[in-house]
């Protein structure tokens, strides 16, 4: 099996050789981007895409309301994150069943390109008011939401559900715990004392405080330079997922089929040790 790569290099965080820093890494680049492109969003088509709890409960309000059409948008931009997150998993599923190493780079790759498709449609269009109101906004609401839901399930999968990047309700519920039980008084024995995790707290700090960071980057961008601010987010996609990217293509696994379990297992097993008495390999063993 390939060997993992230095955490601290930008372009092997997206590896497939994971650990809690790797994560956190991750985690932070991708909070920054999410905060980005949903401030800018807001600016470009006046919502927000990430949160899915809003979009809930407008189709709830809507619905009430009878404004049948506003439920179906609503309907619509819910599925649409949906599918980003259905997409994530079938990737990253049939890439890990093919081993490869870019099987979370290539969701991210797919964002990448996304998001440029976002920034040059969205700048040929300025010049089109009409275009911008009937045909670019419902769509790019779609397209942001289908983004966010293929970001956030990356690092879902990859943390096992313990970062989230697209919003942060549950990550300043976590913080108010841990803050609870930093300042309770504890008078009880050692044994019974309310503890703080306090790594825990830094890093659901670092992560909403990332996502601030990229909102107000996104919302300084995109107020005055508008679509050419979703050029430094692709860069930096593409940054994250280049060495596993590259790895396989250099290898010649960018599209391999699928090993079954037995090819898997021959993988994983150790050379077998030379049959001669004096050590060297006989010259069928050394292959072509």
């Amino acid at each position: 099996m390939p060997q993992p790569r230095p955490a601290h290099l930008p372009f092997w965080w997206t590896d497939i050789h994971r650990s809690p820093s790797l994560n956190l890494r991750l985690g932070l680049c991708l909070c920054f981007i999410a905060g980005a492109a949903n401030a800018g969003g807001f600016l470009a088509i006046g919502q927000y895409t990430s949160h899915v709890t809003g979009m809930v409960s407008s189709i709830a309000d809507h619905l009430v309301l009878g404004q049948l059409a506003l439920v179906l948008a609503s309907l619509a931009a819910l599925g649409a994150f949906i599918a980003g997150a259905m997409t994530t998993s079938l990737m990253v599923n049939w890439s890990r069943r093919r081993h490869l190493r870019s099987a979370y780079a290539r969701p991210l790759l797919l964002e990448a390109g996304l998001l440029l498709v976002f920034g040059v449609f969205g700048a040929s269009l300025q010049a089109w008011p009409w275009a911008q109101a009937s045909l670019f906004t419902p769509l790019t609401v779609l397209l942001l939401c289908y983004l966010m839901g293929l970001q956030n399930a990356v690092i879902t999968k990859i943390s096992h559900a313990e970062i989230r990047t697209t919003h942060v309700t549950g990550l300043v519920t976590d913080i108010g715990i841990e803050l609870g039980k930093l300042v309770y008084p504890n008078r009880s024995p050692i044994p019974g004392r309310v503890r703080v995790n306090r790594l825990k707290l830094r890093m659901h700090l670092l992560l909403v405080t990332a996502f601030l960071l990229g909102g107000v980057m996104g919302a300084l961008g995109f107020k005055y330079w508008g679509y050419a601010t979703t050029l430094p987010l692709v860069a930096l996609l593409l940054l994250v997922v280049a060495g596993p990217l590259l790895h396989d293509l250099r290898h010649g696994h960018w599209a391999p089929p699928a090993q079954t379990e037995w090819q898997a297992s021959e993988l994983l097993r150790p050379d077998p040790p030379s049959r001669t008495g004096t050590g060297l390999a006989r010259a069928d063993d050394l292959g072509p």
